[in-house]
């Protein structure tokens, strides 16, 4: 127990500070048992009950009782459980008699040590008068069992068990086992929560087959806590104020913003587009969907056709009514049946007479392995078609065959997403710890801290929350093979971005670029290379490697007002070169990467007529030589003159733009 003693008073300090904030009227003491001091009222009258300290008196809560929960001594000596039980039992006696309230008794044991022998009677008789004196007096007891896995179970620990068993038997304890620090957090409820029927009734199996049946909530949600606003308005003198704050609404006319709307005035209303559309309480009651209450089975299905991930909402548990053996039988019969066949049922409930809506799900049955404890059905709800969400990828046989992933990347991938399954079959990586939540203790906590600590800051988690809000180490481990194949299985290469001026932002390539759509493989080598290769000079010049790529960084780089012509004037001269050392048109397509280019930035730069006048000087000049098929490709990309529509400044018409090449054509005939 000494290696979880941190995480005892972890779940101890939560209790009391969440009483310090919400319940300061709760009277709570504290027993150690295996000290090597001994300390409670029972030794000092009667003898014996060695070991057993009174730590803090049964009184209303408060910080000290938050500080000895700090203070917990680590036992040196063996504890026996009967005497801190009887220990406990007589201090809660003492100080509450036979008033009324809820009384409750926490146990925290590994129960591994031997229990000495009561002067008269057995063991097993000791905890049957323990048993009446706390039904008595109204006392129930949660027991918390923690037990290291692999620890040897003597026969010292099995009749521990026995008998703290015994208790559980008799209805006045509930006993926990747990393996785990993290386990062991959420095993003592920090509130007890009175169960309640949400429906009795029948279980309607056919129109002549029906069992009587309760239906309780097996799990909720637990809330975070409500925190009202805080008035300090009142007087500090004022020891009975309540500080609390009240809103009230008024609703007023847009017409007489004066006129208070009295409620017999109000209608509600919903938008609908633009429109808001009133809409009366009676109006709603004549459309509402109003079922009949029950609950009716609808039929039977595999176990493995109903998916765990569809269940929704909190867990119910239908039981036969108390004391109705007809329906206990009929249950019990059903529900082992069903368990047999490896089956579950369908069913369809309405909780209550005026229900707005139908619950729709799955009872999966419950089978007891304790005598006294009856058979069961657990109820989940299925989702409706419409509130499966499926989500849709696209296969991979659509893709090109150089884009599709080789036998051994899908491998690697495949075990990849096996390896993401938290819930194999036959292991369960993320099972609950007994609700417990890790928000919640930070939450209570820190409002401790804070009300000490008014500027303290956040602390660091505990390393025994981190074991819950962190993977498991061990598991990672074991997956650390499949991880490291997959990066082997996908070869990844770095792909190094140039920084990009706005100028050349606006420049980059789209989909629907000139450039792009006159793109050839042996431009995409060129592009590739300069990826692998990215130039090293100072930018300044427009090199062969990527002219396209240096003129937009000449453009973006602005360092004098001279600058983007300068730009312009590079790339001329080098568009004009390569087209006059062109040899059976090798250089077409990179001259028409330059045009577009350049016929871009002259539109966002607004200097229409540097490419118009270009482009009618180049035209003039080469139209007649080796390179006149060069501007039929200009013509069948749409690269001409720039336009007024284009740029407000330019000479050019559409029109003139949209015939350039067949007026030029027709002059020189």
């Amino acid at each position: 127990m000494h290696g979880v003693l941190q995480e005892i008073k972890n779940i101890c300090s939560i209790l009391v500070h969440k009483k310090l904030v919400y319940n300061r009227s709760d009277e709570v003491g504290i027993v150690l048992f295996g000290t090597k001091e001994t300390c409670n009222e029972l030794a000092k009258e009667l003898g014996g009950y060695k070991h057993v300290t009174v730590a803090h008196e049964i009184k209303v809560v408060d910080e000290g009782t938050s500080q000895a929960l700090q203070n917990l001594p680590a036992g040196s000596v063996p504890g026996k459980v009967l005497d801190a039980i009887v220990v406990g039992l007589d201090m809660m006696i003492r100080k509450i008699g036979n008033t009324k309230g809820k009384r409750r008794l926490c146990l925290i044991t590994s129960a591994q040590h031997s229990l000495r022998d009561p002067p008269e009677g057995t063991k097993e008789d000791q905890v049957d008068t323990i048993a009446d004196q706390m039904k008595r007096h109204d006392i129930k007891m949660e027991c918390i069992v923690f037990r290291e896995p692999g620890v040897h179970h003597g026969a010292v620990m099995e009749e521990n068990d026995r008998l703290l068993y015994q208790f559980r038997n008799r209805s006045v304890a509930k006993v926990v086992q747990v393996d785990s620090p993290t386990s062991l957090l959420g095993a003592l409820k920090t509130r007890n929560v009175l169960p309640v029927t949400v429906f009795r009734g029948d279980l309607e199996v056919s129109s002549n087959f029906r069992i009587k049946v309760w239906v309780y909530k097996k799990t909720a949600e637990e809330k975070f806590p409500t925190l009202k606003k805080y008035s300090d308005k009142a007087p500090p003198s004022d020891k009975f104020a309540s500080h609390e704050v009240k809103v009230d609404y008024e609703y007023k006319s847009i017409v007489e913003p004066d006129k208070v709307v009295p409620p017999d005035q109000r209608i509600k209303g919903y938008r609908y587009g633009p429109q808001v559309v009133p809409i009366s309480s009676a109006e709603w009651e004549a459309v509402k969907f109003k079922p009949e209450k029950g609950v009716k089975l609808l039929g039977f299905t595999d176990r493995s056709s109903i998916l765990r991930h569809h269940f929704m909402k909190d867990v119910c548990l239908f039981i036969p009514e108390p004391g109705n053996t007809k329906a206990t039988l009929a249950v019990s019969a059903i529900a082992r049946a069903m368990h047999q066949m490896n089956k579950v049922a369908i069913g369809r409930c309405v909780w209550r007479q005026g229900q707005g809506n139908v619950a729709f799900g799955v009872l999966t049955p419950n089978i007891s392995s304790v005598n006294n404890v009856q058979d069961s059905f657990y109820f989940n709800v299925l989702p409706f078609a419409e509130d499966i969400r499926e989500f849709q990828f696209r296969s991979f046989s659509s893709l090109p065959s150089s884009s599709q992933p080789t036998e051994e990347q899908q491998e690697a991938a495949d075990n990849l997403v096996k390896m993401l399954d938290l819930a194999p079959p036959g292991r369960e990586y993320t099972k609950s710890h007994a609700g417990y939540t890790v928000l919640f203790q930070r939450f209570y906590s820190y409002l401790d801290l804070k009300a000490k600590q008014p500027d303290a800051n956040v602390p660091p988690l505990e390393r025994c929350l981190k074991r819950i809000t962190e993977p498991d180490p061990d598991v990672i481990d074991q997956q650390t093979p499949l991880i490291q194949n997959l990066g082997k299985a996908f070869e990844l290469k770095e792909n190094p971005k140039k920084k990009k001026g706005r100028t050349q932002d606006r420049l980059a390539y789209t989909a629907g670029d000139q450039s792009k759509s006159a793109a050839e493989p042996s431009v995409e080598k060129d592009g590739i290379l300069a990826v692998l290769y990215p130039p090293t000079e100072n930018i300044g010049e427009i090199r062969d490697l990527n002219p396209v790529q240096d003129f937009e960084a000449m453009l973006a780089k602005r360092s004098s007002s001279t600058w983007v012509q300068k730009a312009f004037e590079e790339m001329q001269k080098y568009t004009t070169a390569l087209l006059e050392n062109s040899r059976e048109g090798d250089n077409y397509h990179k001259a028409l990467e330059c045009f577009a280019a350049l016929r871009k930035a002259c539109i966002i730069e607004q200097e229409p007529d540097e490419f118009n006048q270009f482009l009618t000087k180049t035209y003039e000049r080469l139209k007649n030589g080796d390179v006149a098929s060069f501007f039929q490709l200009l013509s069948s990309k749409n690269i001409s003159l720039i336009s007024k529509e284009e740029a407000p400044d330019s000479d050019a018409t559409e029109e003139m733009a949209r015939s350039f090449y067949l007026k030029q054509e027709a002059a020189s005939q």
